[in-house]
């Protein structure tokens, strides 16, 4: 495939009306849980991404037919299934695949699972996914590829070691198909962790506690066809946030799903941005303060991440974009992926002042007019930042990789350029 990136022009207002994907996080396991269902599953709203369409990829690999019937609807029959070895060339670009394991699990009572991939951020532990299965019965193994078995799958008390939210699927996947209840403790609780436990409902599961860290499964239930769609991207809905702050812009992001971005809208609050509710839409307007709001005593105040309902982690990359266009000091400290915020060195590389501390923190000093530059995009939600960081800089500025923001952010240049952004796809001519 041919390497692609983006030419912008900074420095232009936007206007105009934008939605939100389906949330991608929501799309990938109700994709993979689709596969405890005998029947047709109908699902609307999934975004037309390269993770979604390469999980897709995996699921037929193992004997579902899946096929777009439109652009953003899917329809996944997995009447029956193989057990098989997933391809690890597939595994190893999204980490995503390890979504199969409960599913496959249940249907087949075994699954090969090979490493599976996804950004580079820092660590990102599988450990807590095979210790739940574990405790439904399942057996591991692991040598080069993780192997888990079982004849059958029982209800069972499972305490997470960490509210892990791709563990939670899988837990949840398989617990729906385990005999008996089990109950899910100190559980990720994520809006799309949520999503799929609703299309679970949808299909006959019994789950109680959606949306709370204890998650109660009353396993073993018929599962049925359904139609299902998914709900707006939480994330994309921030990264707009930002896109107007920084380019000084009156967005309207539309069908927003305001009742879950509570903890993101007092985030960018902390940053000057205010955004106002208009029924169902999100507006952002253009004479934002932008004037970083100091902590009681005039104290330098602090945007960190925690596990939902806090401040998302994959909305840090944003805040810390959007914060070197505000007025004042602000230390941002991303708990959760040690890896994440070394990509401040590009946008310093744009005159941006930010000291990185250390792994996870950040000290950012604004307002600065960043100057366009070359960088690439080293995951989905960097490269997003660095999407915006090249909006709002003076002149043009060149994003390699672009294939990573591509893998989250769906048709982002056609939708960015409807607002009246000056972006442009283009091969990337230095690759042959």
């Amino acid at each position: 495939m041919q390497a692609m990136q983006y030419v912008v022009q900074g420095g232009t207002r936007l206007a105009g009306r934008i939605r939100p994907s389906g949330n991608k996080n929501a799309a990938l396991p109700i994709v993979a849980a689709s596969l405890l269902c005998e029947e047709p599953v109908h699902l609307e709203n999934v975004p037309r991404i390269r993770d979604v369409e390469t999980l897709v990829e995996l699921i037929k690999s193992v004997g579902a037919s899946a096929e777009w019937t439109t652009r953003n609807s899917l329809k996944i029959h997995a009447r029956s299934l193989r057990a098989a070895e997933l391809d690890p060339a597939l595994c190893k670009k999204i980490r995503a695949s390890i979504l199969l394991a409960g599913p496959l699990l249940a249907r087949c009572g075994e699954i090969v699972l090979p490493p599976p991939g996804g950004d580079v951020i820092g660590r990102r532990r599988v450990d807590t996914h095979f210790l739940a299965l574990q405790q439904l019965g399942a057996s591991f193994e692991f040598d080069g590829a993780f192997t888990l078995r079982a004849k059958t799958l029982k209800g069972a008390d499972v305490f997470l070691d960490e509210p892990s939210v791709t563990a939670t699927e899988n837990a949840l996947a398989a617990a729906v198909a385990a005999e008996g209840t089990t109950v899910l403790r100190n559980a990720a609780s994520e809006p799309h962790v949520q999503d799929l436990a609703r299309f679970l409902v949808a299909m006959g599961a019994s789950i109680d506690g959606i949306g709370t860290n204890t998650i109660t499964v009353h396993g073993g239930r018929a599962l049925h066809g359904c139609t299902h769609e998914i709900g707006a991207d939480h994330i994309e809905v921030g990264s707009f946030i930002g896109l107007a702050a920084v380019t000084r812009s009156e967005l309207t992001i539309e069908r927003a799903g305001i009742e879950h971005l509570r903890s993101t809208l007092m985030g960018f609050e902390r940053l000057g941005v205010v955004c106002r509710a208009q029924g169902d839409d999100l507006v952002i307007s253009a004479d934002q303060e932008m004037r970083i709001r100091s902590d009681l005593g005039g104290a330098v105040p602090k945007l960190e991440d925690q596990p939902w309902p806090a401040f998302p982690a994959d909305t840090m990359s944003i805040a810390l974009v959007t914060a070197t266009q505000c007025d004042g000091v602000i230390l941002i400290h991303e708990k959760m992926f040690e890896s994440r915020l070394f990509f401040v060195d590009k946008l310093v590389g744009m005159g941006a002042r930010i000291v990185l501390c250390d792994p996870h923190r950040a000290i950012v000093v604004g307002p600065t007019q960043l100057r366009a530059g070359r960088v690439e995009s080293p995951d989905i939600r960097a490269g997003m930042a660095m999407l915006l960081a090249a909006l709002c800089a003076d002149g043009e500025s060149i994003i390699d990789n672009v294939g990573q923001i591509e893998r989250g952010y769906e048709r982002i240049d056609e939708r960015l350029r409807a607002l009246g952004a000056n972006i442009e796809r283009v091969e990337d001519r230095r690759i042959r």
